[in-house]
């Protein structure tokens, strides 16, 4: 139960920052597994050099933050309205790019960060069994986190622009907002909930250059039976892809992939759009 809730918490926070980037400026972020693996080494990086978690998790979420900003300014602004195949190319090269550069930084061997000893208490007793007590922190952000995000997109006047944004940004421009900034925003905060979830898995996860590209397919997977742009949708999603997960890899263990391949077609034959995903405005 409980590694099923960490698998689709972590999903969760990757596929809600892809989503949003999605539903809001139309573009298939590729790169987002790799801003999810730079997440878990900036947290790696300044745990080793201050041995505070709450330093390594904030350089780890803040630190994506600011590198999702510079990429949509310097690089995705680039092909907005371009062909997907652009865009599919040109965060690919940048997945490769950010590899080589952490094998060059951190060197090709796999690292641990290990668990923080902030975290070193006996574990929880829940429903007959035990959960470690960061297991308990991870799963609380992150539910933390997307009751923020779905607040602010569903009851706040800025979620109402950022949707608008995502229906007419010619409109949005027209009544003064600045719709430069606010792509940069958007994207810059959809990457930061990736390295939100890069930093959470840090001490439970082995580090190693291109770590990001197993939980960016599955993301893409919740993305898809979610609906895209929707937080609801990523949120069920993420926790029905965890319960297959963790409970495929004790009955089926070798056909875990087929049933959420399988999963995702089923999905898009029923329903298209995905489970709450919107019929795109004409």
């Amino acid at each position: 139960m409980s590694t099923a809730l960490i698998i689709g918490m972590l999903l969760f926070m990757v596929a809600s920052g892809l989503s949003l980037i999605f539903g809001v400026l139309g573009v298939i972020n590729f790169a987002h597994g790799a801003f999810y693996m730079a997440g878990a080494y900036f947290a790696y990086a300044a745990y080793q050099l201050t041995a505070s978690f709450l330093v390594a998790f904030l350089a780890g979420a803040i630190g994506v933050g600011i590198i999702g900003v510079l990429f949509e300014r310097f690089i995705m602004s680039r092909v907005y309205g371009k062909d997907v195949l652009m865009q599919l190319l040109v965060c690919y090269a940048t997945i490769l790019i950010f590899d080589d550069l952490v094998k060059i930084i951190a060197g090709p061997e796999y690292k641990m960060m290990g668990l923080p000893e902030v975290f070193a208490l006996p574990p929880f007793e829940f429903a007959g069994g035990f959960i470690p007590p960061y297991y308990v922190f991870m799963i609380a952000v992150s539910f933390s986190i997307g009751a923020c995000l779905w607040f602010v997109i569903e009851k706040t006047r800025l979620g109402k622009i950022v949707r608008a944004l995502a229906v007419n940004p010619q409109m949005v421009g027209a009544l003064g907002v600045n719709t430069t900034l606010l792509y940069a925003a958007v994207f810059g905060f959809g990457s930061l909930l990736a390295g939100v979830a890069g930093a959470l898995a840090a001490p439970t996860r082995t580090l190693t250059p291109g770590m990001g590209l197993s939980i960016l397919i599955e993301s893409f997977i919740v993305t898809v039976i979610g609906g895209m742009g929707s937080i609801t949708g990523a949120l069920v999603a993420a926790l029905l892809i965890g319960f297959i997960r963790a409970f495929g890899a004790i009955g089926f263990p070798l056909f875990v992939d087929g049933i959420m391949f399988g999963l995702m077609a089923l999905v898009l034959i029923i329903k298209p759009t995905g489970l709450f995903g919107r019929k795109p405005v004409q």
